[in-house]
């Protein structure tokens, strides 16, 4: 019996790679000494760039309501009245029907609302169908949750549109959800309004929910804008997850939101609403007095904040694509439109002594202080994924050592 009771307490790690993860094993192969500084073009974070600064309305906002001292208590554990108010309303201007705040319900950052998202779904035999490339943190909530995992790819040459084909092959009568990113991380597409039709209605045919994850929401600078997923909750429901952290660039607020988006009411229905109250009674939401400060943040924060942000984005973007073209074993398939990350594919077969994607990013760290995320982080083997949120001299520089990284192991003709 001995042996049965030590199995009872056994926990088993899932066997997830995580992006904070990866990203500091290669922190940690960087050679220190070498006299370069650190160029870390891997994290979705543009807050370590001065460039990148909220707008004093919200640090403002903060300061009153901690200064208020009417916010030192617990929230109600789904979020305080006037924030979900203020969500509902903020994403309301975006859809042809409005939203209420029984709709919203305020989390500790987007990371929280997918794991309420899987959370809610699971149910013995369940799978979820996520894409690929993807972000990884869906993959270890699924296992956590015991939740089988089946990956549709993105199709890098039609701007990594969702394969519709791919979805009714994998979906069977256990699929609870798919799952979209859009603005795209980590490929950097914008959806047109078209497309996520075509993926709305596919979804009503197959009779499976969406869950839209639209934490880079309004990062357009593309050709395409921004259109929610919820702008097509009456053909099928939608579960929306976002949050402050990108668009007014303040990942560390943790201030996020899971929102029903869904007019024909199947989350309103007492026992399903009972369900999501009683799980959020086992989660720790955000800071009380960052919830209070929402409404005044999202009432006026100023377009002009918004339009120099995207500016900025464009313009990193441009020089991202201008530099990456001038290297020939990497190539970017589809100039980024959105978001703040883009996928490279790498030609291994014009370079010496290195293996794979994974290899490309520790050598490249450990030479060149230069740190970018290998694609089998996100699904994708012999890609790499840049992020562009940096000031325009740190991606030049960045930029410019992994160029001359690439000439250093070109193969010789």
């Amino acid at each position: 019996m001995e042996g049965a009771g030590n199995a009872n307490h056994e926990v088993e790690a899932p066997s997830r790679i995580t992006i904070k993860g990866i990203l500091g094993l290669l922190m940690e192969n960087v050679e220190t000494g070498n006299g370069k500084r650190v160029v870390s073009l891997g994290m979705g974070d543009p807050s370590a760039y001065t460039c990148f600064r909220t707008t004093r309305v919200a640090e403002d906002a903060v300061v009153d309501a901690l200064q208020s001292q009417k916010f030192n208590g617990y929230s109600p554990t789904v979020g305080l009245p006037q924030t979900r108010r203020a969500i509902a309303e903020y994403l309301s201007c975006d859809l042809p029907y409005k939203l209420s705040s029984d709709d919203v319900f305020v989390t500790s950052g987007c990371t929280q609302a997918i794991d309420v998202a899987l959370a809610m779904l699971a149910r013995p035999g369940a799978n979820v169908l996520l894409p690929r490339p993807g972000f990884p943190i869906y993959e270890l909530c699924a296992a956590f949750r015991h939740i089988e995992v089946r990956h549709y790819d993105l199709l890098p040459n039609k701007s990594w549109e969702v394969d519709l084909d791919a979805i009714q092959t994998l979906a069977d009568r256990n699929t609870v959800a798919m799952v979209i990113i859009n603005p795209g991380n980590p490929c950097g597409n914008v959806y047109t309004d078209q497309h996520l039709r075509e993926i709305a209605e596919t979804a009503e045919k197959l009779k499976i929910l969406v869950i839209a994850d639209e934490v880079y929401g309004h990062l357009a600078f593309g050709d395409t804008p921004f259109v929610p997923m919820g702008r097509y909750g009456r053909i099928v429901p939608v579960l929306t997850l976002g949050s402050l952290s990108k668009r007014w660039i303040v990942p560390g607020w943790r201030l996020g939101w899971f929102v029903t988006s869904d007019p024909s009411g199947m989350f309103r229905k007492p026992k399903v609403v009972e369900r999501i109250k009683k799980y959020f009674d086992i989660l720790g939401g955000p800071s009380t007095f960052i919830q209070a400060a929402v409404p005044q943040i999202i009432e006026r924060t100023d377009e002009a904040f918004f339009k120099k942000n995207i500016d900025m984005l464009r313009l990193t973007a441009d020089i991202c694509c201008s530099r990456i073209s001038e290297i020939p074993c990497l190539t970017c398939p589809d100039k980024p439109k959105g978001s703040m990350a883009m996928m490279v594919k790498l030609n291994l077969s014009l370079l010496e002594d290195i293996s794979d994607d994974i290899d490309f990013c520790f050598k490249l760290a450990k030479e060149e202080s230069v740190i970018i995320l290998p694609g089998l982080a996100v699904g994708l083997k012999d890609w790499v994924r840049i992020t562009f949120a940096a000031d325009p001299p740190s991606l030049e520089e960045g930029l410019g050592r992994i160029k001359s990284f690439c000439q250093r192991y070109a193969k010789q003709v």
